[in-house]
């Protein structure tokens, strides 16, 4: 069977050379050796001719004649859950939802550490003493163990806040 760190490592040899921001975010092999390596951008997307790139040196260093294989390269989906500490660090800004144990919570992502993210989110609430209901920010502070999985909200027309 073909190793993920054998793959990892061609993957980020082309990577590195083409230093534009691509990061991985996950490489699965199944046990009938087909490859799937997913990338994602800081900044924007990734190109397919990028896709193509880090697929080339990929299959141009892993022998056929040794262990047959399927590739593929991809970027990561939209709809996809962020998974890996970069895909976070570009989404800071951005409306993300996240899924709880109970519930979750949605709104812009603040920040993240090891431990936790905060994530802001506005509510229209009924004040005491207030006639109207008014808009109220507030900052959760998630803690990891408590979160399932996180994902950008895809919003239209509206860009980076």
């Amino acid at each position: 069977m073909i190793k993920k760190e054998t793959v990892r490592a061609f993957a980020q040899e082309r990577i590195d050379e083409l230093d534009c921001g691509i990061f991985i975010v996950e490489i699965t092999i199944s046990p009938a050796n087909d490859i799937l390596v997913e990338l994602d951008k800081m900044g924007s997307g990734v190109a397919i001719n990028e896709c193509v790139s880090v697929s080339r040196n990929i299959e141009h260093n892993l022998d056929r004649e040794v262990q047959d294989f399927s590739l593929s390269v991809s970027s990561a989906g939209m709809d996809k859950p962020l998974r890996v500490k970069e895909q976070f660090d570009k989404n800071t800004g951005r409306m993300v939802r996240a899924i709880l144990e109970h519930g979750s919570v949605e709104g812009i992502l603040i920040s993240h550490n090891e431990e936790q993210l905060v994530i802001e989110s506005e509510h229209k609430e009924k004040l005491e003493g207030k006639k109207k209901k008014i808009l109220v920010k507030r900052e959760n502070i998630l803690l990891w163990d408590d979160v399932k999985e996180v994902k950008r909200v895809i919003t239209f027309g509206q860009g980076k806040k």
